[in-house]
C-alpha cells in the first residue's frame, strides 16, 4: 500500500451544561476554594445529570468533529473511542457512537490507556491512514469520571470533571500532521490509580460496594511524582523523533490534570507558558477528553495556525504516557 501523511482535518467538543464550582464542593467536603486553586488550578467542573452517559457526550463530540470536516458519517471508516467510564463492559461506546451517528460503513473498537486515551487512540488512528487501511478514522475521548467519583473523599473529587472532545483523522500533504510520537506504561504503577471493582477479579457485590471500590483509587503524591518526571520526557522524545527541536513547537497542549504538573513539564521543555494551552480551570481533569477539549478551544481561538507545531502530551493510568508532534494545515480538499 501507498503511504501518506495523516492529521487532523475536524475538530469538536461537547461539555454537559451543569458546572460545579469549588463553592459547590465546600459545602459538600472540608475544603476551601483557595486550596483547590492553589493545588490544582481547578476553579469548576462540568458534571453530568444522572440519566446521560459517556456515549452521549461522544455522539455530541462526533457530530460537531464531522461538521467541522465537513464530511458526513457514512464517510468515516474507523471510529475509536479513548474511555475509562464506558457505559457498560460491552457494546463498547465505539459501536454505541457508530449507531447513533449512522456510521454505518465503520469498524469501532474502544481503547483503555487512561488520561493518555486521546494521544494513543490519535497515533493509532494514524497509523490506518497512513498504511492507507482507512481514509477517514473518528478517534473520540469521552469521559464521564464523576459517576466514579467518591464525592466523600477530598482528595479526589475536587479533580473531576465530565466532556468529550473528537477528532477526524485524513491524509493531509506531505510535511504536515503526524511528525513523530512517543507511548510508553509501566504496569508496575498500576495500583496508583485505580477503579478497583466491577471487573472479573472483583465483581460487583453488595460488600464492594459499601466498601467504594467502585470509585477512583489514587495516590496523589505518587501520580504526581510519576507525572513531573514523564511528561516532559516523553514530550522531548516525541520531539526528537518528528526531527525538530523545542524552539520549533509553537503550542503544547498537555493533559489538564494539574497547573502544578503543567507548569513542571513547561519548565522540563524550556517552554514559555505563553506557548502552553492552558484550560484546566475551567474543566477539572476530564481523562481522555482533556486534550481534544483544548484543541477545539485553542482552534475556536485561532491559536491553531497553518505551518505550525503543536505538541500534544499526557499521562494516566496503567500507568501509561503518550506525546506526539502534530504540523497543522495541509488538509486536501
Amino acid at each position: 500500500m501507498e503511504t501518506c501523511s495523516a492529521g487532523i482535518i475536524g475538530l469538536g467538543m461537547y461539555v454537559p451544561e451543569k458546572i460545579v464550582t469549588n463553592a459547590d464542593i465546600e459545602k459538600i467536603v472540608d475544603t476551601n476554594s483557595e486550596w483547590i486553586i492553589d493545588r490544582t488550578g481547578i476553579k469548576q467542573r462540568h458534571v453530568v445529570e444522572a440519566d446521560v452517559t459517556t456515549s452521549d457526550l461522544a455522539v455530541y463530540a462526533a457530530e460537531a468533529a464531522l461538521a467541522d470536516a465537513n464530511l458526513s458519517a457514512e464517510d468515516i471508516s474507523l471510529i475509536i473511542v479513548a474511555t475509562a467510564t464506558p457505559d457498560m463492559f460491552f457494546p463498547s461506546v465505539a459501536c454505541l457512537v457508530q449507531t447513533r451517528i449512522g456510521a454505518k460503513n465503520a469498524a469501532a473498537f474502544d481503547l483503555v490507556a487512561g488520561c493518555s486515551g486521546f494521544v494513543y487512540a490519535l497515533i493509532t488512528a494514524s497509523q490506518f491512514v497512513q498504511n492507507g487501511t482507512y481514509k477517514n478514522v473518528l478517534v473520540i475521548g469521552a469521559e464521564t469520571l464523576t459517576k466514579i467519583t467518591d464525592w466523600s473523599d477530598r482528595n479526589t473529587c475536587v479533580l473531576f470533571g465530565d466532556g468529550a472532545g473528537a477528532a477526524v483523522i485524513s491524509k493531509v500533504a506531505d510535511g504536515h500532521g503526524l511528525l513523530g510520537f512517543d507511548l510508553g506504561a509501566d504496569g508496575s504503577g498500576g495500583e496508583l490509580l485505580k477503579v478497583e471493582a466491577g471487573g472479573t477479579r472483583m465483581p460487583a457485590s453488595a460488600e464492594t460496594v459499601a466498601n467504594k471500590l467502585h470509585f477512583i483509587q489514587m495516590n496523589g503524591n505518587e501520580v504526581y511524582k510519576f507525572a513531573v518526571k514523564i511528561m516532559g520526557a516523553t514530550a522531548l522524545k516525541a520531539i526528537e523523533r518528528a526531527g525538530i527541536t523545542v524552539d520549533d513547537v509553537n503550542l503544547l497542549f498537555p493533559h489538564q490534570a494539574n497547573i502544578r504538573i503543567i507548569q513542571a513539564a513547561a519548565k522540563r521543555l524550556k517552554l514559555p507558558m505563553e506557548r502552553v494551552f492552558v484550560n484546566v480551570e475551567n474543566y477539572g481533569n476530564t481523562s481522555s477528553a482533556s486534550i481534544p477539549i483544548a484543541l477545539c478551544e485553542a482552534k475556536a481561538a485561532g491559536q491553531l495556525i497553518d505551518g505550525e507545531n503543536s505538541v500534544l502530551v499526557g499521562f494516566g493510568a496503567g500507568l501509561t504516557w503518550a506525546a506526539c508532534v502534530l504540523k497543522w494545515g495541509g488538509i486536501v480538499k
